[in-house]
């Protein structure tokens, strides 16, 4: 697992340097400040760029840009859930509210928006590297009194697309110390989510693969796929939930124990809820519920919660949680695995 978590790692570096391009983008501000950049995205309110004086990239709020203008490729969503892919001009007039923007994907094919009801800029490519978003984080806490070591790594990466996007997460920590076993626990998710033609609605499916020393888990692999719909998207929350079918597949084994094996059939019900305050922090909160068909009664929770706080440039603090519930497991194993951890990201894209 942590071999996986560093070839994400040095995936999502190379995606980060591929992205580059010419800083020949247009903002104007609502103060008339005339900027030339390059625009990297826009989410939560804020307008990503970065500029060939300036080291780092910088956020932008989105309210106070009066005009801009870009020939690169970026998919656009509106808080309506409609989505688009195109270059981006700003065709009102200077002052007016709100501002319209023109999408044109093609010279012949293009649709006018109001600036206020665009909640989400993806910059895209023709080039299958450059359509890449992603994060790193990392945490470490040694303790020489009882020899004691903790850490956690975790990276992410996203694949954006007009009418479907594609993702990869990976989160693994570690806890030893001295006449204690070690604690492990990895997890790698695949997810995948394409619109319908119904306004936010969309098919969502899902892989997981879970390894847990606590709860004795030595892999537990979930397959599921479903339908859910955005009941809620701003540029200062989104909400989604989904429901559908899954199927789990749990090798448990324990030292000096018989090791058991189950496959059951679940429903799976999930919801996700992101929450943005401008420029500075962001908590993201996803709680999945799955009621075992084949055993009536028995319910498997999975809940992953995580809070960042930007510092400066790309590089974050942040905080998280992960808690795994099984209401009736094997007897002589755990029934939960939860916990927390901190530690320094680095993000590029609109991550």
């Amino acid at each position: 697992m942590v071999n996986r978590a560093l070839l994400i790692c040095v995936l999502l570096f190379c995606s980060g340097t591929l992205y580059a391009r010419s800083k020949t983008d247009v903002l104007v501000m609502t103060n008339g400040d005339h900027l030339t950049c390059e625009i990297k995205g826009l989410g939560a309110g804020v307008l990503y760029a970065s500029f060939d004086y300036i080291l780092s990239t910088q956020s932008v709020e989105w309210s106070k840009v009066d005009h801009v203008e870009s020939t690169q490729l970026f998919i656009v969503r509106t808080e309506n859930g409609s989505v688009y892919s195109g270059t981006i001009a700003t065709v009102s007039a200077p002052g007016t509210r709100p501002v319209e923007i023109e999408i044109a994907s093609a010279p012949e094919q293009k649709v006018t928006v109001d600036s206020e009801q665009i909640v989400k800029l993806s910059q895209t490519s023709d080039a299958f590297w450059q359509r890449f978003n992603g994060s790193i984080n990392f945490g470490l806490i040694y303790s020489k009194g009882n020899q004691s070591t903790q850490y956690n790594l975790s990276s992410d990466v996203a694949y954006p697309r007009e009418r479907w996007s594609a993702g990869m997460s990976l989160t693994s920590a570690l806890s030893s110390s001295t006449g204690t076993s070690a604690s492990a626990r990895n997890e790698a998710i695949i997810t995948g989510q394409h619109l319908m033609r119904a306004n936010n609605w969309f098919y969502a499916g899902i892989g997981d693969f879970l390894q847990s020393s606590e709860q004795g888990i030595n892999l537990e692999t979930t397959f599921g796929g479903g339908v859910g719909r955005f009941l809620k998207s701003t540029n200062h929350v989104i909400v989604s939930a989904s429901g559908g079918v899954a199927w789990q597949s749990t090798d448990y084994r324990q030292e000096g124990s018989v090791s058991v094996k189950q496959d059951v059939a679940t429903a799976l019900v999930s919801t996700n809820v992101k929450l943005f305050q401008f420029n500075k922090s962001n908590l993201e909160v996803n709680a999945v519920v799955f009621p075992v068909l084949s055993t009536p009664g028995r319910v498997h929770f999975n809940t992953n919660a995580s809070y960042y706080l930007k510092m400066f440039g790309d590089l974050t603090w942040n905080i998280s949680f992960y808690g795994n519930w099984d209401n009736q497991p094997p007897p002589g194993f755990a029934g939960s695995d939860y916990g927390t951890s901190s530690g320094l990201g680095w993000t590029f894209g609109t991550k």
